[in-house]
């Protein structure tokens, strides 16, 4: 127990002075400063620079894959919108890409996203919309195959209305199934982020067709106050 120079105990103080405070400065909203505190207070945040991971969602996809086993040695991975890159950093080890694990298969991970991403040892990344006209062609190039698991953490632009956003990021997520089914080798796994808000019902139906399972999944690294989930699809039936 820790006392001050008075003898009264001063762990709850100690507990409590651990919280970073930001003043909303000129020029600053007051979102923007909430925002900035979370970030500075949060766990996951501290743990990704510690750990030298390009930023916390990380973590979802590390704690997704510990449930649902997905990047395995030797798998092949395309990752749709990949930026900054650290579904990327989580999966190379994961999928013996860099072939560090003696006697496992080597895996390979392909990364595309709208905006240039600092290079990955043992992944391929390029900077590609996926939904522009013949993307598709592109992508299937560059894999060289069928791809084992589809995963995606894209979300779309914030227009401050809730709604328009979860409509935009389960256009997202529609076109990325989309891109899997044509992509994925059958047995294979798609992973995506989607914001719950009633429209998802028909991008459930349209996974349920194509997949065995599909799983609707809130880790723990993601922040209780977000409406993200992930959707988990695994046993893809092959094209029909």
């Amino acid at each position: 127990m820790n006392k001050g120079p008075d003898g009264k105990n001063t762990s709850g103080r100690g507990q409590r002075d651990l919280t970073v405070r930001v003043k909303t400065a000129r020029g600053r909203t007051a979102s923007s400063t909430r925002w900035l505190q979370r970030q500075l207070n949060d766990p996951y945040v501290k743990r990704a620079q510690n750990e030298g991971y390009r930023g916390r969602a990380a973590f979802k996809i590390m704690e997704l894959d510990d449930k649902f086993r997905f990047l395995v040695p030797g798998a092949r991975v395309l990752d749709l919108g990949c930026a900054p890159g650290g579904w990327i950093q989580v999966a190379v080890p994961r999928i013996n890409a860099l072939g560090t694990k003696s006697g496992k298969a080597v895996g390979s991970i392909l990364g595309v996203d709208l905006q240039e991403v600092e290079p990955i040892a043992g992944a391929t990344v390029h900077q590609l919309d996926f939904m522009d006209d013949g993307a598709d062609t592109k992508v299937k190039e560059w894999l060289g195959g069928r791809a084992d698991v589809v995963m995606s953490d894209m979300a779309a632009s914030s227009s401050g209305h809730k709604q328009t956003d979860h409509l935009r990021i389960i256009s997202l997520c529609e076109a990325a199934a989309y891109l899997a089914f044509d992509v994925l080798e059958v047995g294979g796994t798609f992973v995506s982020k989607v914001l719950a808000g009633g429209a998802e019902g028909e991008l459930q139906k349209l996974l349920k067709q194509r997949f065995e399972k599909v799983a609707n999944v809130k880790p723990p690294s993601s922040r209780a106050d977000s409406s993200e989930k992930f959707v988990v699809a695994t046993g893809f039936r092959g094209q029909s």
